[in-house]
């Protein structure tokens, strides 16, 4: 018998970080699955599973902070792979790195990265994501013992592994980041990345020499100190998930900590920031 699914076709604005938030307390619902979508996401829940109050106690929906959207949809029997092939378009950053779900043709580039996009976010279509990709490809990685923190759906950690970086640890809190995490490192032949479930707690008694972080600034400027103190003399830090005009406080907690920034790239407002000690 088919199952059949409701979906919420969400609007959200300010995009990254209202999305982000959202998926999370949806999470604690019935939904199951979340797509990225222009300025927002689809989210579905089993039609048996779901109720009209559904939404009742999601705190973001009655925020100020946001302006959140949606329409909602019977569908009988999703195809999710139909769904995340036309959601989901392969990108090619810096003519070398190519980043492609698996039903996408295979193309000639030095590093080829087949990610499933399922509910995690990180495929490569994000600025942050985009830009985190270009200081990878700009660093020397062979031999760095490095740290993807925030990992999503490790696409960094696999790049880092490809270009000759190991070991490599990867880090999210979130239960489908780190399951997700698992299957593309596996998927992508990766054998010196290990994935962790947790948050900066995990980086007590570990030293890298690169941490990758793409989270957000609240949660940067809080773990700062942390990655500073498991940063090897002449290690680097590659920062993003936040927009120019959050530059100075994220500058202001580096350099108070010894760091200097090297590099910036900006694409539509977002940053990412590389620092070395």
């Amino acid at each position: 018998m088919a199952t059949t699914y409701i979906a919420y076709h969400f609007t959200v604005n300010p995009t990254e970080a209202g999305t982000e938030i959202l998926i999370a307390q949806l999470g604690e619902t019935a939904f199951e699955s979340f797509i990225e979508t222009d300025g927002g996401f689809s989210a579905y829940v089993q039609k048996e599973l779901w109720s009209e109050n559904i939404l009742e106690d999601i705190q973001l929906l009655q925020s100020d902070m946001f302006a959140i959207t949606y329409t909602i949809e019977e569908i009988e029997q999703v195809n999710w792979n139909a769904e995340w092939e036309k959601n989901f378009e392969p990108i090619v950053v810096n003519d070398s790195c190519y980043v492609r779900a698996p039903f996408h043709e295979k193309k000639e580039v030095q590093y080829d990265i087949i990610i499933e996009p399922k509910m995690s976010f990180g495929t490569g279509h994000h600025e942050t994501t985009h830009m985190m990709i270009q200081h990878i490809l700009d660093t020397d990685m062979k031999g760095k013992k490095v740290l993807d923190m925030g990992c999503g759906t490790a696409i960094l950690a696999i790049l880092a592994e490809m270009k000759g970086a190991q070991p490599i640890d990867a880090i999210d809190i979130d239960n489908w980041c780190y399951l997700n995490s698992v299957e593309n490192a596996a998927r992508n032949n990766c054998k010196h990345i290990s994935v962790y479930e947790g948050d900066v707690a995990l980086l007590s008694g570990k030293q890298y020499d690169i941490i990758i972080a793409n989270i957000n600034r609240n949660i940067l400027l809080n773990d700062m100190e942390q990655y500073v103190k498991a940063l090897n003399p002449n290690g680097m830090l590659f920062l993003s998930g936040f927009y120019e005009e959050d530059i100075p406080v994220i500058d202001a907690s580096c350099t108070d900590k010894g760091l200097s920034l090297i590099k910036k790239y900006k694409r539509n407002n977002w940053v990412a920031l590389k620092y070395v000690n």
